[in-house]
Parts: C-alpha cells; sequence; structure tokens
C-alpha cells in the first residue's frame, strides 16, 4: 500500500467496510459469549452501523461517525460492558473470520490485523 491511499481506498471503500461489518455480525448472533454484550440481541443493525461508520471513518473514510457521535471515546463507550479475555477473544475469533471472509489485500488485511489485535485488548475492562 502506498502513502498516497488510505486503508479505505485501498480495501474499495464503503462496501468494503459494510461487508466486513456484515460478516462480523452475523458471527456475533451466533456466539452466546458475544451476543450477551448486545443490550438489544434482536436487532444488531444500529451496532453494525455504528461499527461501519467508526471502521470506515478511522481507516480515512468519511468522517460520519464523529459527525453523528462525536469523538469515539471507545473505552468509555464500552466500559458499560463486563470485556474479558474470553469476550475479547470471541470478539477477534469473529472479526479475523470477517476479514477472511471478504478476503481483503493482504496489506489491507494486515494494517486491520494489527488495530483489531490491541483495539481488542485496550476493551478489556475486567
Amino acid at each position: 500500500m502506498t502513502d498516497l491511499k488510505t486503508v479505505f481506498d485501498a480495501a474499495g471503500g464503503m462496501p468494503f467496510f459494510e461487508n466486513l461489518v456484515g460478516a462480523f455480525y452475523e458471527l456475533v448472533a451466533a456466539d452466546p459469549v458475544l451476543l450477551r454484550l448486545y443490550p438489544d440481541k434482536d436487532d444488531l443493525g444500529p451496532a453494525a452501523r455504528r461499527l461501519t461508520l467508526f471502521m470506515a471513518q478511522y481507516w480515512g473514510g468519511p468522517t460520519t461517525y464523529s459527525d453523528e457521535r462525536g469523538h469515539p471515546r471507545l473505552r468509555a463507550r464500552h466500559f458499560p460492558f463486563e470485556i474479558g479475555g474470553d469476550e475479547r477473544d470471541h470478539w477477534l475469533v469473529a472479526m479475523r473470520g470477517a476479514l477472511a471472509r471478504v478476503q481483503p489485500s493482504p496489506e489491507v488485511a494486515a494494517e486491520i490485523e494489527r488495530y483489531i489485535n490491541s483495539a481488542a485488548e485496550a476493551l478489556r475492562n475486567k
């Protein structure tokens, strides 16, 4: 990936992040450990939209997430949920599974993998 291209662009823009997050939430819906973290287990759509917008923005896409919700404040937003090692591990398995489904380029996959590893650990609060 060159310095002239963001991960957002290299991945294929918003459709890539919509597909990635869609695949992730299919896995979340089938994982009781992750599903218990969602107050509205019957409608994961709003959570999927927020994650899509966050990830797109983080990787150089539109600022819709911040425009609508302000600063991401990831730790503060996730603090009400008990996230320990088990939840972290299940989240990583689901996100890696989603990455495998959407098959980004090796460069994009490596960038996202680096981020999800650090983010998953940073959000642990128990």
